[in-house]
């Protein structure tokens, strides 16, 4: 009776040491597999990033040089762009806006708030979509340009804001100086 209790009491370690070295050896497999192969790329419709700051002044032109002097922002007609890196792509130049608006322009109507976040999304067909099923408040039409698409959604506060599918490639192109 002894040596059968030991006999099932090694078979078991045995057994199980060997479930366990073959649970191991697939995690491996699996993992060797994910970093090999090729992943499709992300198209869920959300918010990559922060695209833009906007926000009323006063004085637009004063307040951008106020900046550019002395926090040394590379100042454009409409305030500063941002160069900075995509995460995913590092070869990849991205970009963000900087802008002061003058006090009282209907660009932020019809919130009632003085300053707006536009957001970099991506499919933003596929987020419209969902954030109409949500209920949210879609301000007009998803627009176009060749520097990319653009709408506009009211917060739960109603607060504006604009969301932004970005082609960054055609700033790049474009040149001039940036805040880096």
């Amino acid at each position: 009776m002894n040596k059968l209790l030991i006999i099932l009491i090694v078979t078991s370690v045995v057994l199980g040491c060997s479930q366990s070295a073959n649970q191991n050896d697939i995690v491996t497999d699996t993992t060797q597999q994910t970093e090999n192969s090729v992943t499709p790329a992300d198209t869920t419709p959300r918010v990559t990033g922060i695209g833009g700051i906007f926000f009323f002044s006063e004085n637009p032109e004063k307040t951008r040089e106020w900046y550019s002097e002395n926090l040394g922002l590379e100042i454009n007609e409409w305030g500063s762009s941002f160069e900075f890196r995509n995460a995913n792509r590092p070869d990849e130049i991205n970009y963000l806006q900087w802008s002061p608006f003058q006090e009282g322009s209907e660009y932020f109507a019809p919130s009632n708030r003085e300053f707006m976040i536009n957001y970099r999304v991506q499919n933003i067909e596929g987020l419209v979509r969902n954030l109409k099923e949500n209920g949210v408040t879609i301000v007009g039409t998803i627009r176009t340009y060749d520097y990319g698409k653009f709408v506009h959604i009211l917060d739960a506060e109603g607060t504006k804001v604009e969301l932004w599918e970005p082609v960054d490639s055609v700033f790049t192109a474009m040149g001039g100086k940036t805040t880096k």
